[in-house]
């Protein structure tokens, strides 16, 4: 089979397309034939060597933690899943020296989900860290429910910043299908769009607008959770809108590490400061978020492509690095490689 793989950390050439032997799942495991592994920012910072050292591994490692396929091969024990049932898959590559830039991977089937019938791979390709980061800190407010489900955020407000990307898009989409009233804030005309189509409510041009009039006057006793891409930049803005009580849960940083937020104001309001790294929650969180994205996406809430506002780059297998470096370039939507047919 055709795989990419790394021996050392660095830039994308560190990349290569290789040919390796399929792996026989043993007890527990299931082989996937990938159709299409989703790329994200955590996939080119592990290859960069973010939290890995520098190298050389002990063995190679195959890039990607998002993918979708069918499954090849079941091993013993495994009762959930069969030969050829559609399946998306997340953190695959987290801990382990496999991803799912490659023709099939052997894994846990813990880490398999069922894709629906009505679902396409590119769906399911675009899951994985994007949706299940969006779902965990819309369920990290500590007055709301665990889990997300119709209904469970009703009669919230859910401030989504920077509206146009992969986890963005997937928490506009979540927090709707909850119920919530959702205010997303975007750079330009073309981003708005996007968010539009997502299903965000009300819209913000930070560039333009004054974002904390705008948000006061949507939701005058504040914000209860704030989904937050870059609490660098936006910590004095968080903190004038979050409601008594709210919860900011930052899951991104920009590149530097500390930042300044005002206490005393946030004191008075009760509100918490949440930090969210999907690969590190407790296993209840995790099976939560889980849970929850799957039935939005049964419910046909958490589709993907430019129709929902989050268009696809598309490369080849062979061209898993340029895949890599449009991500670190910061390209608008969803970065997909089509490895099999």
């Amino acid at each position: 089979m055709r795989a990419v793989t790394y021996d050392h950390t660095g830039d994308s050439g560190v990349l290569t397309l290789s040919e390796r032997e399929p792996v026989d799942p043993g007890e527990g495991e299931l082989r996937v034939r990938v159709v299409v592994s989703g790329v994200n920012p955590t996939d080119w910072k592990s290859r960069a060597g973010a939290g890995a050292g520098s190298g050389p591994f002990d063995a190679p490692k195959v890039p990607n933690q998002d993918g979708a396929g069918v499954v090849d091969a079941v091993g013993e024990g495994v009762t959930e899943f069969s030969v050829g049932d559609r399946v998306w898959l997340w953190d695959v590559a987290f801990g382990t020296n496999i991803g799912t830039a490659q023709e099939y991977v052997t894994l846990p089937a813990t880490h398999a989900v069922a894709l629906p019938d009505d679902a396409t791979f590119d769906d399911g390709a675009s899951l994985g860290i994007p949706a299940l980061t969006a779902a965990l800190a819309l369920a990290a407010n500590e007055n709301l429910p665990d889990r997300l489900s119709p209904g469970s955020l009703d009669g919230r407000v859910v401030l989504v910043s920077g509206g146009a990307g992969a986890v963005s898009h997937a928490a506009i989409q979540l927090a709707t299908w909850a119920g919530a009233t959702v205010i997303t804030t975007v750079s330009s005309d073309e981003k708005a769009e996007f968010a539009r189509r997502a299903g965000a409510e009300h819209i913000v041009n930070y560039k333009t607008d004054d974002v904390a009039a705008a948000v006061k006057e949507l939701a005058p006793t504040g914000v209860d959770t704030i989904v937050e891409v870059n609490l660098q930049a936006n910590a004095e803005l968080d903190e004038k809108i979050i409601a008594r009580g709210g919860t900011i849960v930052s899951y991104a940083s920009d590149g530097d590490d500390r930042v300044s937020l005002p206490i005393g104001p946030a004191m008075g309001r009760n509100a918490r400061l949440r930090f969210l790294l999907t690969y590190t929650v407790s296993d209840d969180e995790k099976q939560d978020a889980i849970a929850s994205v799957s039935e939005a996406l049964a419910a046909g809430v958490l589709g993907a492509g430019e129709e929902t506002g989050l268009p696809f780059t598309r490369f080849a297998l062979a061209e898993t690095a340029a895949a890599h470096d449009a991500v670190e370039q910061g390209v608008v939507g969803k970065v997909l490689i089509d490895v099999a047919p």
